[in-house]
């Protein structure tokens, strides 16, 4: 039986991403003991994971000794196949078959591309998301069944720093335009754990009264089995785009400061917006009402000719 590790990032948005070439690797080897090494933001994502035997957290510590904390637990087993997406020294230090490492360094092209390339895997697979049942279940209860013609437009308008942020006041003025075009649709608000997202999302919840209120106490799993139960995402580049994408919904990513072009949102039906500008030197307050509405109907309407299951 073919073990292998597997270290990824710490923060969600990356741990999305690579879930693609995660996917891929199980498929190829169906029977793969897997251990998963990651931060722990983001272990939520990986609690489903098929043939998951063990999920070690990592917790930042100085002098990088969170390393030799993985060495520890790692160095006692034979693996078949080790992949350090981290570029860390760690897995010359363990015994092991096949060792594939992302080498650190900023390159031109998306970072799902270059995940793929260590292996290498062509096409490039997209990310994607394991839930169970009971998330399902779950899901179903906030966010209502689909009836004829309802659409429920999910907005995401935190980021883990503020340059990333679109106007938080623009999201109710995005809805008269969305709910202009689709008066049969309902809002929904997603936001992340702690003090800092509530306080972002509370003018939004206040001014949308009919809004479903969907952040601020769910796993990572919980919000992605919502998320799927949505028409439509839109919202800053952050790990909620990413896990958005990686249910197959429409996802439209509102750039600033950071670059579309390796982190655009990875789905089926992904898209983005950016001011017009050099890449990554624009400011989101620069990206108007209407040009995020336009862009949000047009992907709504090519979504209606390449239908998913929430249309």
């Amino acid at each position: 039986m073919v073990r292998i590790l597997f270290i990824t990032a710490t923060r969600v948005g990356d741990a999305v991403l690579s879930t693609g070439v995660l996917a891929t690797l199980l498929q190829q080897y169906p029977k793969a003991r897997l251990t998963i090494a990651c931060g722990e933001s983001a272990a939520g994502l990986f609690y489903n994971v098929p043939q998951l035997e063990r999920l070690i957290i990592m917790t930042k510590r100085r002098y990088d000794l969170h390393w030799f904390d993985l060495w520890k637990q790692c160095v006692s087993y034979r693996w078949d196949i080790t992949v350090d997406l981290r570029g860390s020294p760690i897995t010359w230090l363990l015994l092991a078959h096949k060792r594939y490492i992302k080498h650190g360094g900023r390159r031109p092209g998306h970072r799902i591309h270059h995940l793929a390339q260590i292996f290498p895997f062509s096409p490039t697979p997209l990310p994607t998301v394991w839930l169970n049942e009971d998330e399902q279940k779950h899901a179903a209860t906030l966010i209502p069944e689909k009836q004829k013609r309802q659409k429920i437009i999910a907005f995401g308008p935190t980021a883990n720093w503020q340059g990333k942020i679109w106007p938080i006041e623009r999201y109710p003025l995005l809805w008269e335009h969305l709910y202009a075009a689709y008066p049969n649709a309902i809002p929904a608000l997603f936001y992340g754990p702690g003090k800092q997202e509530a306080l972002l999302a509370r003018p939004v919840l206040a001014a949308l009264p009919q809004i479903i209120d969907a952040g601020g106490r769910f796993t990572l799993t919980q919000t992605a089995a919502m998320l799927a139960r949505c028409c439509l995402y839109i919202g800053n580049d952050s790990g909620l785009m990413h896990l958005a994408a990686a249910t197959g919904i429409p996802t439209l990513g509102l750039f600033g400061p950071s670059r579309p072009s390796e982190y655009a949102p990875t789905g089926p039906l992904s898209t983005w917006v950016a001011a017009k500008g050099i890449e990554g030197e624009t400011t989101m307050t620069d990206i108007s009402v209407e040009y995020v509405a336009e862009a949000a109907l047009t992907l709504l309407r090519k979504a209606k000719r390449y239908p998913t299951d929430n249309f």
